[in-house]
C-alpha cells in the first residue's frame, strides 16, 4: 500500500487526470509508468513534488504581494525592465526557505528511491507546470531541469531552483502570449532516477513529421551524452525517420537517416551546483558513426507508437507525441524520460491549397518562360560558374546562364532560379519544379540585366511568361480547401525527385508518383559515382580520394554508402504515398552528367552527343556500368523487401530495343529483382519511336509504359531539346507526336498494360491533358504545381465525355 503524503506523489499513483496537482509532465510520466511499463516501455521510477508544495512555499515566505507587483507592471517592449523584473521574481522564490514539512517529505521520498537504486543515487529534477503540455499549448522548455543531482542537500537546492524557474523570462513571455494567468499556473517537480546517457546517447522523438505534419512516420533525433545539448540546440544530432505502417507489420522501415556532427557530449561533472554536468569534445571517429544502432532506432519507434496509440485511446482523439528518450550506458537499455502531446503540426489545417497573387507593381527587368506558379522575392545572386557557388546564401535568388546537376545543392537553398538559357524541359526548370520554387528560364539576358545584391521579385503566377520585377513586391497567397475534392477516373499522379519535398507534396490530392527521379538523390545526397566506390583504385586525383573517404567514413564496405543513401532517398519518397504506386526511374544521367559526380571522369566516355548516347538501359548491362547498376538494384530491393514499401515500381529509361529490355530484366534478376516476385512490376519509359512501333513486343516484357513526352518529341521531330536555335520547333502538340502518344495508349490497352505519361506536356498545356483523357490514358503524372489545375480540368473533361456519350 502506497503512503498518501501531502506534498509527494509517486509515479505509480499518478494519471493524466492529475495535471492540476503535478503538472502535465509528471501526470504523463505517471500514466505511462502505470500503464505502459507493463507493455515493455521502460520508464525510470520517481516521484512528483506537488504544486501544493510550491503554493505552500510562496505562502509561508510571504512573497505573494511583491510577486503581484512585479508581474503587474510587465512591459515586453521594455526589455531591460522585463529582464530585471524576471530576475527579481526568481530571486524571491529561490531565496524563500522550503517549509520544513515540504523538505521532510522530499528527503523521505528520495531515501525511498535510494533504497531501490542505491545509496546517494543520482536523479534528474525536472519542472512540470500545471498548465503545460495541453493539446493546443506546451510549456516545454520554459522551466529548468537539473541533472546528476546526488544527496538530500543538492536535491533541495535543485527543487528551489526549479520553483524559481516558473519565472524565467521565456516562461513569463509565453504565459502572456497564451493568455495564462501567472497565478493560476503553479509548478510541480519530477524527481526520477537518472539514466546514464552520459555514457551513451539521448534525444527526442516525435510521432509526426515536425516540418510537414505527416503522421505516418516517427522522427528520432539523437546525440551522445545527456540530452540537454540536443534540447538546447548545442549539437547537430543524428536524424532517423521510421515508417509506422510497415513497422507494424514486421518490417524494418528506417526510411531516412542523416548523420549529425555531434561535436559535444554532456557528461557528469563535479559535486558543486555549477559543476554537475560539463561538455567534452566528441572524438572524430565517433562523430562519423550514428549514436544508436538500427535495432535501437526501431525499438524507440515502437515505444513511440505504443505511447501515441495509448494516448489516442485514452483521450479519444489523435495524439501525436513529443517524447524524450535516453540510453543507459551501463545497462545498454533504452528509456522514455518524458512524453507530451505535439502542439504545432497536429493543430494545422492540412486541407488547404495555396495560389499566389501579386499585390503590387514594379519595373520589368527581364522575362522568360515561367516554371511553377509561385512568387518569390529576395536579393539576386549572379553566378557565372561553379567557383561562385560558395558565395551563394540561403534565401537568395539564383541568377545564372544555365544550370547543371552540380548546381542542385545550391538550388535547394534558393528562393527562386533565373537563367539566360533553357526551355521548359531544361535542367533548371525540372529541378525547380521538384524543389517547389519558382523559376524563369530562357530570359536571354538575366545575367546582364540583374546584378548581385539587387532586390527583385520573381513572378511565375501570370501564365506562361515569367517576369522579374524591380524591388520586393508584396504578394498574397490564396488558400483553397481540399477536404471534399472529387477524384477523376484518370489517375492523377505527380513527378517528384527531391525526398525533402515528399512529405509536404503528398498532401496534394493524388494517386501516387508517376516519376521519381533517381538523379536528384544521387547528385544531392550521394555525390559519388557508383563505380568509384566499386573500383576506388581507378581514381587518380588525391582530392577526390579524400572526399570519397570523408563521405563514406561511416560505411563498410564503401559501396554500402551508395546503397544506403539511395534506398533512404527512394523510401522517403515512397513512404508518404504508400500504398499508392511510386514509379522510380532508374538512373538516367547522360555520360557528361555522370562524369561530373565525384570520381566520375575515370569511368565515363567523352561523347559528341550524350543526349542520344550512353544513357539509360544501354548502361545497365554494359561492363562499364554493370556493377554500378547492381548497387541501384540493391537499393530498390532493400526498399521493397526490408522496409516493406512494395508500392515502389522500378522503371527502365531509354530502352532502345526489345533485346535491351531482355538484358536489363536479366541483370535485375541477378540482383534479386525478379518481375512477379513479391508483387514486383517493372515499367519502361516509352520515349523512343521504336517503343511505339514495337509496343506489342515491349508489352511481353514490361507491366506498364510511361510516355516521356520530352524525349519522344525530340526524337520524333529530330530536335535537340537543349538547343535554343531550334527550340521554336519543339512542341509536344505536333500532330505526329500526338499520334504516337495515341498509339501507345491504344497498344497498352490492347495488351492489358498500364499506360501513363510523365513528360512535361500535360503540365504545360491543359489541352494536351484533355487529349490524353479522350484517348483513355490510365494515368497522368504532373509536376506538383500543376496537379490541382489539371485535376480540375480532367474532371471537367470526363464529365463532358459522359454527356457526349
Amino acid at each position: 500500500m502506497v503512503d498518501q503524503q501531502d506534498y509527494i506523489r509517486w509515479f505509480e499513483e499518478l494519471s493524466i487526470d492529475d495535471v492540476a496537482l503535478v503538472g502535465g509532465k509528471n501526470a504523463s510520466l505517471g500514466e505511462m509508468y502505470r500503464q505502459l511499463a507493463p507493455r515493455g516501455v521502460r520508464i525510470p521510477n520517481g516521484f512528483a513534488v506537488t504544486a501544493e508544495a510550491y503554493r505552500r512555499l510562496v505562502a509561508s515566505a510571504g512573497i505573494l504581494p511583491e510577486m503581484e507587483r512585479l508581474l503587474g507592471g510587465m512591459d515586453r517592449n521594455d526589455l531591460a525592465d522585463f529582464a530585471r523584473r524576471g530576475e527579481r521574481l526568481r530571486e524571491l522564490v529561490c531565496r524563500a526557505p522550503l517549509p520544513e514539512e515540504v523538505a521532510t517529505e522530499i528527503i523521505a521520498a528520495y531515501r525511498r528511491l535510494c533504497d531501490q537504486y542505491g545509496e546517494e543515487t543520482d536523479v534528474a529534477v525536472r519542472s512540470s507546470a500545471t498548465a503545460e503540455d495541453l493539446p493546443t499549448a506546451s510549456f516545454a522548455g520554459q522551466q529548468e531541469t537539473y541533472l546528476n543531482i546526488r544527496g538530500s542537500e543538492q536535491l533541495l537546492e535543485a527543487c528551489r531552483r526549479c520553483f524559481a524557474s516558473l519565472f524565467t523570462d521565456r516562461a513569463i513571455s509565453y504565459r502572456l502570449d497564451q493568455g495564462f494567468d501567472h497565478f493560476q499556473v503553479a509548478l510541480s517537480i519530477g524527481v526520477m532516477k537518472m539514466v546514464r546517457s552520459d555514457l551513451a546517447a539521448s534525444g527526442v522523438m516525435f510521432t509526426i513529421d515536425t516540418e510537414t505534419g505527416f503522421r505516418d512516420v516517427v522522427l528520432i533525433n539523437g546525440a551522445y551524452g545527456l540530452g540537454e545539448n540536443l534540447v538546447q540546440g548545442a549539437v547537430n544530432p543524428d536524424e532517423f525517420y521510421v515508417f509506422k505502417p510497415t513497422l507494424r507489420t514486421g518490417y524494418r522501415p528506417i526510411v531516412g537517416r542523416k548523420l549529425g556532427e555531434k561535436r559535444l557530449r554532456m557528461v557528469y561533472g563535479g559535486d558543486r551546483p555549477g559543476e554537475l554536468t560539463r561538455n567534452v569534445e566528441v572524438a572524430e571517429d565517433e562523430r562519423d558513426r550514428f549514436c544508436i544502432s538500427d535495432a535501437e532506432v526501431l525499438e524507440l519507434a515502437r515505444y513511440g507508437m505504443i505511447i501515441e496509440e495509448y494516448y489516442a485511446d485514452r483521450l479519444g482523439r489523435d495524439s501525436p507525441m513529443d517524447i524524450e528518450w535516453a540510453k543507459d550506458g551501463e545497462t545498454g537499455q533504452l528509456f522514455i524520460v518524458q512524453a507530451r502531446p505535439e502542439t504545432v503540426q497536429s493543430q494545422k489545417d492540412m486541407d488547404c491549397l495555396e495560389i499566389f497573387h501579386l499585390a503590387g507593381k514594379g519595373a520589368l527587368l527581364a522575362s522568360g518562360t515561367s516554371v511553377g506558379e509561385k512568387i518569390a522575392s529576395g536579393v539576386a545572386r549572379v553566378i557565372t560558374d561553379l567557383r561562385g557557388l560558395s558565395d551563394f546564401r540561403p534565401g537568395e535568388i539564383l541568377v545564372a546562364d544555365t544550370t547543371t546537376p552540380d548546381w542542385e545543392p545550391v538550388m535547394k537553398k534558393a528562393a527562386a532560379v533565373v537563367t539566360n538559357r533553357g526551355g521548359r524541359t531544361c535542367h533548371a526548370a525540372i529541378v525547380s519544379r521538384e524543389l517547389g520554387i519558382p523559376s524563369i528560364v530562357g530570359t536571354g539576358n538575366a545575367t546582364q540585366r540583374l546584378n548581385s545584391g539587387r532586390q527583385i521579385t520573381v513572378s511565375c503566377a501570370e501564365g506562361e511568361v515569367g517576369r522579374i520585377y524591380e524591388g520586393l513586391i508584396p504578394f498574397r497567397v490564396e488558400r483553397i480547401s481540399l477536404a471534399h475534392l472529387e477524384r477523376p477516373r484518370t489517375r492523377i499522379m505527380m513527378n517528384l525527385g527531391n525526398p525533402d519535398e515528399a512529405f509536404a507534396l503528398a498532401r496534394i490530392p493524388n494517386d501516387g508518383v508517376g516519376l521519381a527521379r533517381m538523379e536528384f538523390i544521387i547528385t544531392t545526397y550521394i555525390k559519388i559515382h557508383p563505380m568509384a566506390l566499386v573500383h576506388p583504385e581507378r581514381i587518380a586525383g588525391e582530392e577526390e580520394r579524400r572526399e570519397i573517404e570523408r563521405l563514406t567514413a561511416a560505411f563498410s564496405p564503401r559501396e554500402e554508402y551508395f546503397v544506403e543513401q539511395l534506398a533512404g532517398g527512394i523510401a522517403t519518397i515512397a513512404a508518404p504515398f504508400y500504398p499508392r504506386p511510386v514509379v522510380v526511374r532508374l538512373s538516367d544521367f547522360k555520360s557528361n552528367e555522370y562524369a561530373s559526380l565525384i570520381g566520375g571522369r575515370a569511368f565515363e566516355p567523352e561523347e559528341e552527343n550524350p543526349m542520344i548516347g550512353f544513357r539509360g538501359a544501354s548502361r545497365y548491362y554494359d561492363e562499364r556500368y554493370r556493377e554500378g547498376f547492381a548497387l541501384e538494384c540493391q537499393a530498390l530491393k532493400r526498399v521493397r523487401d526490408q522496409m516493406g514499401l512494395v508500392n515502389v515500381i522500378p522503371m527502365i529509361p531509354f530502352c532502345r530495343t526489345v533485346g535491351e529490355g531482355e538484358k536489363v530484366l536479366a541483370e535485375m534478376e541477378k540482383n534479386g529483382l525478379t518481375r512477379g516476385e513479391n508483387g514486383l512490376m517493372v515499367y519502361v519509359m516509352c520515349e523512343i519511336p521504336n517503343n511505339v512501333i514495337l509496343i506489342d513486343e515491349f508489352s511481353r516484357l514490361f507491366d506498364g509504359f510511361s510516355i516521356g513526352s520530352n524525349d519522344l518529341t525530340q526524337l520524333t521531330l529530330g530536335v535537340d531539346r537543349d538547343s535554343a536555335l531550334v527550340a521554336h520547333v519543339f512542341d509536344e502538340r505536333d500532330p505526329g507526336v500526338m499520334r504516337s502518344v495515341a498509339k501507345v495508349i491504344e497498344g497498352a490497352r490492347r495488351n492489358h498494360r498500364h499506360s501513363g505519361i510523365c513528360g512535361q506536356a500535360p503540365s504545360d498545356y491543359p489541352e494536351f491533358a484533355a487529349f490524353l483523357v479522350r484517348e483513355g490514358i490510365d494515368s497522368i503524372s504532373l509536376n506538383p504545381d500543376s496537379v490541382m489545375k489539371i485535376t480540375l480540368r480532367v474532371l471537367e473533361m470526363e464529365k463532358e465525355l459522359e454527356r457526349t456519350n
